[in-house]
This record gives structure tokens, sequence and C-alpha cells, in this order.
């Protein structure tokens, strides 16, 4: 088995490629982005999550709470999501795609702690809450970032908002 030569290279340094992904509909487009030379893209790993929490109480029927979280693979946070996206494949040219720096199994028991934790904010439990997760999603999201005379840009294809890329 050959080990990925861009395994040990830091993102920032790897070279941009062509790859088929499974990615959130960017909103705006790579072509209508605004700019002064060339416009690339980085596609952002993220796996999201319906979980629920089932908390019994005594004397009333059991009740059992919805969430949606988002795991971002590549700061390793767990985030609450409005909605678990559609996704389609799509084969995206100069791309820098980031390493998911969480295993499914990671992610997995992050979201169970984090949706334990959210649960036991909301009532006070004489027992823990059984988590359990329904439809499971890994996507990319794509960002284009754009040359600029007055300085580089970012670019959220889903928002559609845009911000300075520093560094």
């Amino acid at each position: 088995m050959r080990a990925d030569p861009s395994a040990a290279t830091p993102p920032s340094e790897r070279s941009p490629e062509t790859a088929t992904l499974p990615v959130v509909p960017p909103t705006r487009t790579r072509e209508s982005v605004e700019s002064a030379g060339r416009v690339g893209a980085v596609a952002y790993p993220y796996r999201v999550y319906e979980a629920s929490a089932t908390v019994g109480r005594s004397f009333l029927p059991e009740r059992e709470l919805s969430y949606v979280a988002s795991v971002d693979r590549s700061r390793r946070l767990v985030l609450r999501a409005d909605a678990v996206p559609e996704t389609e494949t799509r084969t995206v040219e100069d791309v820098l795609v980031l390493p998911a720096d969480l295993s499914e199994d990671e992610c997995d028991e992050r979201v169970r702690s984090t949706v334990f934790e959210w649960t036991m904010r909301k009532f006070a439990l004489g027992s823990p809450p059984e988590v359990s997760f329904g439809r499971v999603v890994d996507a990319y999201k794509l960002f284009w970032v754009a040359e600029r005379p007055d300085g580089d840009v970012i670019v959220d294809s889903v928002r559609d908002e845009e911000s300075p890329l520093d560094g």
C-alpha cells in the first residue's frame, strides 16, 4: 500500500488538484466571483448528523429531542446546524481538498458527547439521555479564493459571504 504523499504536507503547501467530491451545492458559482486573476477553490470537510436524545422522566412518558449537529472535520468542532444539507457529486478543478482530521468514529463520539451536553443544559435529568443518530451526511463545502488588487478574498459558496484572506 502506497502512502499518500500529500498526507505529510501541510494544506497550505499542497498543490491544487482536480477532485470528484460530494459537495453542498453552491449558491454562488465560481464564475460569478469577481477577480483580477485566478479563482481557486478550497473544499472543506464536514459530517452532518440528525441526532436525537431520549430523556426518561419519572411518571411521564419519555421525551425525545431532535438536533442537527455539524462536525467541522478540519477544525475539530461540533456546531448546531439548521438542517442536514442535500449534496451532489461534482468534479472540481483547481481545488485544495483539506484533510479530515477526525475519523468517522471520532465524529460519532464528539456528536454523541455534544448532544448529551446540549440536552443536559436544557433539562435537569435523573438519568443520562440516550443519544441516537438518524441520517448522517459527509460533504464538502466549497470556498472560492479570488485574487483582487486590494487583497485576496475568500467567498463562502453556500452563504455567499466574502471576507479578506489573511495570510
